[in-house]
């Protein structure tokens, strides 16, 4: 919870995901089990895994690499999609609002922990960032005890004025964890390529367990029907997978975003969140702010503050495993239950 006391490792300093020198500010934690790393400059978690062998891999190792300038904040790893999930409008686009909103393109804020600093098996971090154009603030807790990462998020009105927005969790996985073989499984209903959203998927999400050399369609977006959505990424060449697990009422939505380069998976985008439309706001209200009896926006009403929050997991898989077909995780509990595909 946001004023729960911890004794943490949660650190502020210079050092990328990697443990490589670098001038990119970050927030790392670290427990028996496991480290993760934020990336202050944009706010990215930039590095989620086991450290109990050496060879352990960071699934989410994928970078934009979408500036000139590598010292400027970029979407990495898995970031937050706010205010907006996509495009802005043109008139938004000539005011500065950049693709995805403003959340992994402006610098954030470390702030200190209650309980100190100290070593602990587990570790809690808290950072915000206020988005200038977008009138939100962010305040985020991550704590992380065994392989279990929790985020709490409270957003902010700060503005004058009450306003409609989007907050979409994009985790993307990258080589060398993501490759021919990995599978994505999750929970998720009914759903449409947003090359033709108004056509239903047929064969709903199976054909996009895997991907190979063809990434279209290359997003797709899903309704969740239960109470709990989840997500998972699974690598049989690693004997590894990661995981998410959210409330519905958070993120009803579940988006996937596939590419490949030189004929190779180069990225999948694991997006849960509060649109499944990636299309200017617009468009959203123009279809009356649903899509398959899901909202398409949150409306957010001056000095109001929301709160939504989300897990992420790792895990070891059986040799054999083809996929995950169940997950839970109970609260306070520090490895989920999962049930393999053999």
């Amino acid at each position: 919870m946001m004023t729960r006391r911890h004794a943490c490792t949660a650190i502020a300093l210079t050092a990328t995901a990697f443990g490589q020198k670098s001038d990119r500010p970050t927030v790392r934690l670290q427990s028996t089990r496991a480290s993760a790393a934020f990336d202050l400059l944009g706010g990215s978690l930039v590095s989620f895994q086991f450290t109990e062998r050496a060879n352990d891999v960071n699934p989410l190792s994928w970078d934009s690499n979408g500036t000139a300038n590598p010292a400027l904040p970029r979407p990495r790893g898995h970031f937050l999609c706010m205010d907006r999930w996509g495009q802005p409008s043109e008139a938004e686009k000539r005011n500065g609002m950049p693709f995805h909103g403003e959340a992994s393109s402006i610098s954030w804020k470390s702030l200190p922990t209650e309980g100190g600093s100290g070593t602990s098996s587990q570790g809690i971090g808290r950072m915000e960032a206020s988005l200038p154009i977008g009138q939100l603030r962010i305040e985020r807790v991550a704590e992380l005890s065994g392989a279990v990462l929790r985020v709490r998020e409270r957003i902010t009105n700060i503005g004058k004025l009450g306003r409609i927005y989007n907050a979409v969790q994009h985790p993307t996985i990258a080589p060398p964890f993501l490759d021919d073989a990995t599978v994505v499984d999750a929970n998720c209903g009914a759903g449409f390529a947003q090359s033709a959203p108004d056509s239903r998927l047929e064969a709903g999400f199976t054909p996009f367990r895997t991907l190979h050399d063809n990434p279209n369609p290359n997003v797709v977006s899903f309704v969740i029907d239960s109470p709990t959505g989840w997500v998972t990424a699974l690598s049989p060449t690693q004997n590894l997978a990661i995981g998410y697990v959210w409330e519905t009422r958070d993120y009803p939505w579940l988006n996937i975003w596939r590419d490949v380069r030189n004929g190779k998976p180069s990225a999948r985008g694991l997006e849960f969140g509060t649109t499944g439309l990636h299309q200017p706001f617009p468009e959203m209200v123009r279809r009356g702010g649903r899509m398959l009896d899901r909202p398409l926006f949150v409306y957010i009403d001056a000095g109001e503050t929301q709160e939504r929050a989300y897990s992420a997991f790792l895990a070891r898989t059986p040799a054999g495993a083809k996929g995950i077909a169940s997950v839970s995780l109970a609260s306070g509990r520090n490895e989920p239950e999962i049930r393999f595909i053999s």
